[in-house]
């Protein structure tokens, strides 16, 4: 367990395997604050590296699995990098238990910069008038 930063904090919780990751079947509602990072390596040879699951607490006490957090995948790429469980530039797959495929580049440059990417899909498009 580690307490990953990049903005928002998130507690991140390191599993022996991706399979591990998707099996974990969290609480839906909790009466504090919860902001956690699931992760969990991928066997070799697969198209993602790591398995992520983000799961935050709404106002109201849900808990919520985000599909893709950017803000959660930068932070565990520090985490990664720095503890050399990943080198260079990995793939993340996250929202596999809620039925999305999200594939998310994490990358770090030369000065150890994290950098997260990925492709997106836009649904909506058009203006707010208020």
């Amino acid at each position: 367990m580690e307490w990953v930063d990049n903005g928002p904090g998130w507690i991140a919780v390191m599993r022996a395997s991706a399979a591990e990751v998707l099996a974990v079947d969290h609480a839906r509602h909790h009466s504090r604050r919860i902001d956690i990072g699931i992760v969990g390596p991928h066997p070799a040879g697969s198209d993602a590296a790591f398995e992520i699951r983000a799961v935050f607490s709404d106002a109201h006490g849900a808990l919520i699995e985000d599909p893709v957090c950017g803000s959660l995948n930068a932070s565990i790429g520090q985490w990664l990098f720095a503890s050399g469980r990943a080198t260079d530039r990995y793939v993340a797959a996250q929202g596999s238990c809620i039925g999305r495929d999200g594939r998310i580049d994490v990358s770090q440059d030369q000065r150890a910069q994290v950098w997260v990417a990925g492709r997106t899909i836009t649904l909506f498009d058009g203006q707010c008038r208020g």
